[in-house]
Formats: structure tokens, sequence, C-alpha cells
């Protein structure tokens, strides 16, 4: 049996097809354009979430003032994590993590390929939650030379992830081009990161192997010179640990232990990593990406706003052609709020199918989407919290775009209409106008800024950086070439098509750290 108002919206469907289409068009292209936006949002939202321990996790932060400035960074003293874990109540564990990206060359079965990877304590995987599929976290890092591997990496290395537990592979990390060839036992196999994920990889290698490497060469280890800042410090404080306290503890850890540094430590929650991390004068600004999540959020909301008034123009403009249907509903007795609601109910059955119409047009535009937001957006349909948006979406569309029309046409007074006299509209024309001007406005406004942010984007890419971008060619050598650079300069400057060779230890752009 169908439902009355499915029977009527259909009925009126096969009276005016070409309005309603129209108009079912416009509001799905609305919430196509705003749903897109509230993916990006929610993949914002929900950055990290797979950790469980989030409400419990930080990174050790440091502020330190040169020539006058203040600033903040997450390099700390390679000694502070076990420093902190011994003398610091609260702290459970601690642990360090080289973010830059450390190429390893692995050579296994005849196959050689690069890999991304970081140096890090093995209690990084008791604080983080990495899903093991082979090996566990408690014997990851069991020996010096074992290396975890993510699911994808493994598949590469030898066509599968299952069974690769103990099997070597040939490695030769980059840590700034300094360590030599070695041979990596595979003791763990983990679930490939979530891109939402502030920790990515496709391998993790102990971090004191840089330290036995140092000692085999004769060199020290900065692990007791609390003035060379290197790796990242991430900490897990205990459930009932007071953040405040700790702090306190923190601010001068690093003085007391060598006088003449006057660095400032504290610990910034992972909660705050991804959307508030911004510093200024060696302060949290509460600015960051959340700025560009709530200016999306908000033109995401206007953009469904003017779909809902283009709903409400085109109802009311055609409003005369249903003065009869109103007229004779309401001699046969129906009162004003069952007209209400059936009309309240048509616009929920056109929301529902620019709902549906919607979802499609995200669909086919998503792929583009991504390229421009430079991240992956899944848009699952049996993901519980975007089953729940896009019912809300269509909820508020239905309520918003059909409570004028609704209004507007149940107030018909029957004998005028069935008489045939103009009916007295009221303000509606006003209302209309105002919702034109209001709808053309936005517009005009988003284009202009649209426009704006087309000229920035076009002078940043055009400006002078004091190089020729177009005659300058950047390659990574993948390991140390001192020795022999001489030999390459000289090569390459015989060819007659090079007008000169530099070597440096970073980017040509590169814009520089500290430690």
């Amino acid at each position: 049996m169908t439902f009355p108002i499915l029977r009527l919206a259909r009925r009126n469907f096969s009276k005016s097809g070409g309005y309603h289409i129209l108009n079912i068009f416009g509001l799905a292209i609305g919430i196509a354009c705003a749903g897109l936006i509230f993916l990006w949002v929610q993949n914002e939202l929900t950055f990290d979430h797979v950790h469980v321990k989030k409400g419990r996790l930080y990174q050790l932060e440091e502020t330190m003032t040169q020539d006058g400035n203040t600033f903040t960074m997450g390099s700390t003293p390679r000694g502070f994590a076990a420093a902190m874990v011994a003398e610091i109540p609260g702290v459970v564990r601690a642990a360090r993590y080289i973010d830059n990206d450390s190429r390893m060359l692995i050579h296994t079965d005849g196959k050689s390929m690069y890999a991304t990877g970081r140096f890090c304590d093995p209690d990084i995987f008791r604080m983080f939650s990495f899903h093991f599929t082979e090996g566990d976290p408690d014997h990851a890092f069991a020996q010096l030379n074992s290396v975890v591997l993510t699911q994808s990496e493994a598949k590469k290395l030898f066509g599968t992830d299952k069974g690769v537990l103990n099997k070597v592979i040939r490695g030769e990390p980059n840590f700034y081009g300094a360590l030599t060839p070695r041979d990596f036992v595979v003791s763990g196999v983990v679930a490939d990161p979530p891109e939402n994920s502030s920790l990515q990889f496709e391998y993790l290698i102990p971090y004191d192997i840089i330290n036995t490497f140092l000692l085999a060469h004769g060199v020290k280890p900065a692990e007791s010179d609390w003035g060379s800042y290197g790796p990242l410090t991430f900490v897990e404080l205990d459930a009932h640990a007071n953040l405040a306290a700790v702090n306190d503890q923190l601010r001068d850890f690093i003085h007391r232990k060598s006088a003449d540094q006057k660095t400032k430590s504290f610990l910034y929650p992972m909660k705050n990593w991804r959307l508030y991390n911004e510093f200024a004068n060696g302060k949290e600004t509460g600015g960051g990406r959340i700025r560009e999540v709530r200016t999306l959020s908000a033109i995401a909301w206007i953009v469904l706003i003017i779909a809902c008034i283009n709903f409400m123009n085109l109802a009311t403009a055609t409003a005369q052609k249903r003065a009869k249907e109103v007229g004779v509903r309401k001699v046969l007795g129906v009162g004003r709020w069952g007209l209400v609601v059936k009309f309240l109910g048509e616009a929920f059955v056109m929301a529902a199918a620019a709902g549906l119409l919607g979802v499609v047009f995200m669909r086919l535009a998503l792929p583009a989407f991504e390229a421009l937001m430079g991240e992956h957006l899944p848009l699952r349909l049996t993901d519980p919290l975007q089953v729940i948006s896009l019912f809300s979406t269509v909820a508020i569309c239905g309520v918003v775009a059909g409570s004028y029309p609704a209004f507007y046409l149940s107030a018909f007074n029957p004998i005028s209409v069935l008489k045939g006299l103009r009916m007295k509209t009221g303000g509606a024309p006003m209302v209309r106008k105002v919702l034109v001007v209001v709808q053309f406005a936005v517009s005009v406004f988003f284009i202009i800024s649209t426009l704006v942010v087309y000229l920035q984007i076009q002078h940043i890419r055009n400006r002078d950086l004091g190089i020729n971008k177009d005659r300058l060619i950047e390659v990574n050598p993948e390991r140390l070439v001192d020795g022999i650079f001489p030999l390459i300069k000289n090569e390459l400057m015989q060819t007659g098509l090079v007008g000169n060779v530099a070597l440096a230890d970073h980017q040509t752009l590169y814009g520089g750290g500290h430690g």
C-alpha cells in the first residue's frame, strides 16, 4: 500500500514534472556541495580517533627564545624520554620518534625498492593503537635489528602479508646518510595506518640502532647532551595524572639538567595536534586548521540555505497553480494544519529525492574534490555517522525549504479561490523579493571571494623566489656522496648542459630548523 503523501507527490510530479525536476536538481546540488565539505570536516574532526589512548597521549614541546624571537618546536633532547619517565610522577611511558622521512633501500628475493619509515622506541607500540596482524607489541623490537612492516609494505616485499615473521631483509637505512647496510628480521606486521592518523610509515625500526652505529664508529651518542635537539618525544600519562602538575615539573626540566639551557618544556595533548597546533611567541593562539574547519562548515551551511531559498522561491512562485486544490480541500473539511502537514510532507519527499541525487553527485565529484583538498575522503553509506548526517541534512532541508510554502499555501481563502477572485497575497511577493536578493547577494559574495583566492594563488605561484624554477633540477642522492661529489660535478659540467652544481643537506627551499 502506497503512503498518501507519496501518492500525492507522484500526482503533483506528473502535473508539473519540469518544475519538480528543477527544484530537486537545485536542492541536490546544494546537498552535494555541502556534503563534500562535511566529509572533509568529518575527516578533520576524527583525526587520530584510531588511537584508543588519544585522551592520554601528548607530545613534548619546547619553547625557546633566540635573537629576541620566541618559538615553539617539537624537537627534543634525546635523553628526555627516559629521564622524565624516571623522575616525573604520572608519566607512564615516553618514546622517541624521528618524523623525518627515513627512506630505506630494501633488498629481498631479488627485488629492490625504497620504503619510507621511522626510527622509534618500542613503547610506541604500547601507546598508539597499531593493529598487529602478525607478531605482538611486546616483542616487536625484541632484538636490535627488528623491523615492523605495514601490511601493504609486506605485500610489496613478499607478495603476501601472512607468514612473513622472522623473514630477513637487507636494508640500507638512511639517517642523514650515515647508517651502513644491515640485515633486518621481520618481527611484526601491522595494519596500514589510516590516512587521518598523525603517524604515517611503511616500516618502523628501533631508535637504538642510531646509538649503536655511533658507538661502533667511536662517536658518543648525544643522550646526555641537553643542548642537542633531535627526535619528537611522545608521552603517555596515567589516567589520573594532573596535566598542569606534570607541566609544572617539566617547565624547567632542561634547565635543571643543563644550567646554560633556558628552554621551557610542556606537554601538548594529542587531541589538539591536528586542529589547534598554532603557536605565536611561545603561546598557543587557539588557531590552526580549526579556522578552515569553521570557515568551510559555515560555507556548507550557507550553500544549503541558498538551495533551500531557491526551493521556497520556486514553490511560492507557482502557488497560484495549486490555489484551487487548496480551496477544494478546505471545502471538504481539511483544516489548515492538515494542509501544512501535507505540503511539508511533499517537501520532505522532494528533499529525500534530492538527497539521493545529491549522493550520486557527491560520488561523481569526490575524486576531483579529493585532488583539490589533497586528502582521501571515503564516502561510506555504511558509516552510521554519515548516514545520520545525510538524514539530518534531508530533514533540515525539508523543514526549512517546505515551511514557508506550506504556511503560505495553506492560508488561501477557499471562497475567493473557488469564485476565481484575485487573491490577496499579502507580503508574499515582498518575502520572495527579499529571498531572491539574499540569494543573489550571497552568490555574488562567493564568486568575488573565489576570484580573490584564485588571484592570490596565482600571485604565489608567479612571484619571484630568487631562483629560476624552470632551470633548476634537484636530485636526492639517497646516500652520502661527499667523497665523490667532485667527480659527479665534473662529469655534469663536461656535458655542456649544466651551468653549475652544488651539494646541500636539505631541499632548496627548506625553511630551516633547530638541532
